[in-house]
């Protein structure tokens, strides 16, 4: 019972504090321009709608992207860990990487990487 009083007091500082940022955020808010403004890129004009639809052949770039991404995020942890488990760690390690190759390969072999 002891714990609930500070966890209590805790979460409403909390709360207050987001609150008090929002009640700020209202107050000091400066008037938008009357007209909308449209959406750019490096000061650049929209060619597209902001909407628009992604060609079907940017998926698997981006899947392949992703397989290279979760390596980066395992391989970093892996690197404080080798050396205190040792030989089991690299075969685990080789083996996720052999795991996500056969993933490259095989969108490789569908066309994943073909423009044409």
């Amino acid at each position: 019972m002891a714990v609930l009083v500070p966890m209590s007091v805790l979460f409403g500082a909390g709360v207050a504090l987001v609150l008090l940022g929002h009640v700020a955020s209202r107050l000091l808010a400066v008037a938008g321009p009357g007209e909308p403004v449209a959406p750019h890129s490096g000061g650049l004009p929209p060619v597209e709608h902001a909407f628009s639809r992604f060609h079907v052949r940017w998926y698997p770039v981006a899947m392949v992207f992703l397989a290279f991404d979760m390596e980066m995020l395992f391989m970093y942890p892996w690197t404080l860990v080798v050396s205190e488990v040792g030989a089991p760690a690299v075969i685990e390690m080789f083996l996720f990487l052999a795991i996500l190759l056969a993933g490259v390969l095989y969108a490789w072999r569908e066309g994943a990487f073909r423009w044409t």
